[in-house]
């Protein structure tokens, strides 16, 4: 679990991730999350704190087909200095072509490759945590990806997890092969396909993989506050980190993390009269991005995780699950206490999804050999938005 980040002062030294050309200083890069890490979003975490802000997870082959809800989804903030973009993929072709249009006509300077993704609907057709195994393809994917990122000069990354299951582990062949590749970066989650989000990530596994690769390794799992982020980085070695769940209604962990990055303390906890100014600062940023009506409604699923922990009227709560425009919104955050503290008990705790552990769904045939895929026409998804 993690500690009070506020009541700590960090020792550690912290080196800028260098990406090729880019320089991600502090080291911390938001994890795409479908429908939570749009331009809104990503916008409202950068204001906390400096690092690499990625768009959700967008599919190659809707890159190329040029479906409209994965172009549509290529929406940037104008502060978003560094256009980065998480891509999925299992067709070398398609992931080529896709980084050429990114690159060349949407101005994107980083591209990450998803070879983490755990859903049944995308392993059961051999992509996300399921492809690794398949080396040899993976291999292909990559080296495509880095060959048509070169005239651009940008850097192409890959995020994994340890494997299918703890007896089907990936991730130190996956990351030599990305170092072969041209990689600029690995990133691992430490848990496998089979975990899902449930249990303790294996940070062991990211010092492994440290050892293993000369390329920078970012980890991933359970960083929970800025506190969490030092324990990881001096446990494992890692180059920078990835923060997914942690930053779910807590944009400002990356405020905390730039803080004790550098040696300096975490700031003081957020008081609920704080908390409800950054929900309103988030609403505002999604009207501004989709219209107020849509952007009020993607508010919503937002609530629970800001008031977490928080005492707050059964009624307010129902409400601003409901809420469908900035002056309701108005109305209901005047109910809260904006002296409430932040609730302790909270911190170092799990947000988001956690299901539990689970068979992981594969293809027929698929563990046969780690080289044949065979055809993985099904699993080329073609329209993004998870």
């Amino acid at each position: 679990m993690g500690d009070n980040g506020s009541a700590m002062t960090s020792t550690l030294t912290v080196a800028p991730l260098r990406l090729g050309s880019l320089q991600v200083d502090p080291p911390v890069v938001l994890a795409p999350m479908a429908g939570v890490t749009n331009a809104a979003f990503r916008r409202l975490c950068a204001e906390q704190g400096a690092g690499l802000y990625v768009c959700e997870m967008i599919t190659s082959r809707g890159v190329v087909e040029r479906d409209d809800k994965t172009l549509n989804m290529l929406v940037f903030a104008d502060v978003e200095d560094v256009r980065s973009v998480q891509l999925y993929g299992v067709d070398p072709y398609y992931v080529g072509e896709a980084v050429t249009i990114l690159a060349g006509e949407y101005g994107v300077a980083h591209v990450d490759l998803n070879f983490g993704c755990p859903v049944p609907k995308v392993t059961r057709k051999g992509g996300g945590a399921a492809l690794p195994y398949k080396r040899g393809l993976l291999e292909r994917i990559l080296r495509s990806a880095v060959r048509a990122a070169e005239p651009y000069g940008i850097p192409v990354t890959m995020k994994t997890r340890k494997g299918i299951d703890d007896h089907l582990l990936t991730y130190l062949d996956a990351g030599r092969i990305a170092e072969d590749a041209g990689a600029a970066a690995i990133a691992l989650h430490g848990r496998t396909a089979a975990q899902h989000y449930s249990g303790s990530a294996d940070w062991g596994s990211i010092a492994r993989l440290k050892e293993h690769v000369s390329i920078p390794v970012l980890g991933n799992g359970d960083i929970w506050e800025a506190a969490d982020a030092v324990r990881m980085l001096e446990a494992t070695g890692a180059d920078g980190m990835v923060i997914g769940r942690g930053c779910l209604g807590r944009p400002w962990l990356f405020r905390d993390l730039a803080a004790v990055l550098t040696g300096a303390p975490a700031p003081p906890l957020p008081t609920l009269g704080e908390v409800a100014a950054m929900m309103r600062r988030h609403a505002e940023l999604l009207a501004d991005l989709m219209g107020e009506d849509r952007g009020l409604r993607d508010m919503r699923k937002h609530m629970a995780w800001y008031l977490k922990g928080f005492v707050a009227g059964q009624q307010v709560r129902a409400s601003l699950g409901m809420v469908s425009s900035l002056a309701e919104l108005d109305l209901l955050l005047g109910e809260l206490d904006p002296s409430q503290p932040y609730p302790v008990a909270e911190l170092g705790t799990p947000r988001g999804r956690q299901g539990s552990p689970r068979k992981v769904a594969l293809p027929a045939g698929w563990l046969d050999d780690t080289h044949d895929a065979g055809d993985l026409a099904d699993a080329e998804i073609g329209i993004s938005g998870g």
